[in-house]
């Protein structure tokens, strides 16, 4: 006699994913363990002694640090320029990654390769490309140092490959069938892009963007020659830690990184969730 194991029927139109809930087995849990273990090493105890060190001073010293003038001016320009790239970033990587992907043109290979120059270039020589092309001794007659757009500048040149290079392995698996379908139904390109393409894309666009967001507020080598990190005007976060270090004052550094660790999960927690809204509905 053959048994028959019944599974139950699942409701009309659940699309989620059947779990299997079988146990660990001994490689699975050894497996477990020691990426834990690992992750813990590299991520969990770092992070928790930036906590610990920032709370030695108490609530009190904390807030005293974060709302210092020079403090809170670093901050708000740090995370007020992120902000501002990674929503650029956001239109000009996605467009990139259509021009990548959907066209064809002499020079696209090259292209593709430039795409990844700021993900290999040294940021300090980043800051030295940026400041001969747009310092006091500039070619193209811009002279923009030691000035905010310089910030957003450096911002943008090491933050554009992280939207380009999460939407686009996404666009090029797009079936081009459902476009051709809405074409042939009279959808304009705006709308087959808008309630088509763009959702299949959301996801990706929202992980580029918290890369670019959480790549941006740490950003120190660019900015060094090209910002001047004059305090109230250019200094941006990572310098102000830098600085509280130098003068013997790991609290201090300790709370700017516990401020900017808290708003970059921020981000990234809203973004994610915004992407797992957006893959329930599609």
């Amino acid at each position: 006699m053959t048994s028959t194991t019944l599974v139950p029927d699942r409701p009309a139109g659940d699309r989620r994913p059947a779990r299997a809930g079988l146990p660990l087995t001994r490689v699975s849990g050894l497996g477990l363990g020691v990426a834990m273990v690992w992750f813990s090493l590299l991520v969990l105890i770092p992070l928790a002694a930036v906590v610990a060190t920032a709370a030695e001073g108490g609530w009190a010293g904390f807030w005293r640090t974060v709302t210092n003038e020079q403090t809170a001016a670093t901050l708000r320009l740090t995370v007020g320029t992120a902000l501002l790239v990674t929503l650029v970033n956001v239109v000009m990587g996605t467009l990139i990654a259509w021009v990548l992907v959907r066209d064809h043109f002499v020079g696209k290979r090259a292209l593709e390769v430039l795409i990844d120059v700021p993900f290999a270039l040294p940021t300090i020589v980043a800051g030295l490309v940026l400041l001969s092309l747009y310092g006091p001794d500039s070619p193209l007659g811009v002279n923009i140092a030691n000035t905010r757009i310089a910030v957003f500048l450096a911002f943008l040149f090491v933050t554009l490959p992280f939207v380009v290079r999460t939407v686009q392995p996404v666009l090029a698996e797009l079936d081009p069938e459902a476009e051709e379908a809405a074409a042939s139904l009279g959808a304009s390109r705006l709308v087959t892009f808008r309630r088509i393409i763009l959702p299949s894309l959301i996801p990706a666009i929202a992980a580029g963007a918290a890369l670019s967001f959480a790549r941006a507020v740490g950003e120190y080598g660019s900015l060094v020659l090209l910002s001047g990190n004059l305090p109230m005007r250019t200094e941006v976060a990572s310098v102000r830690i830098l600085s509280s270090v130098e003068n013997d004052n790991p609290d201090s550094a300790a709370a700017v990184a516990v401020v900017l660790l808290a708003v970059s999960l921020a981000v990234i927690v809203f973004l994610d969730v915004i992407q797992r809204r957006v893959v329930r509905r599609g």
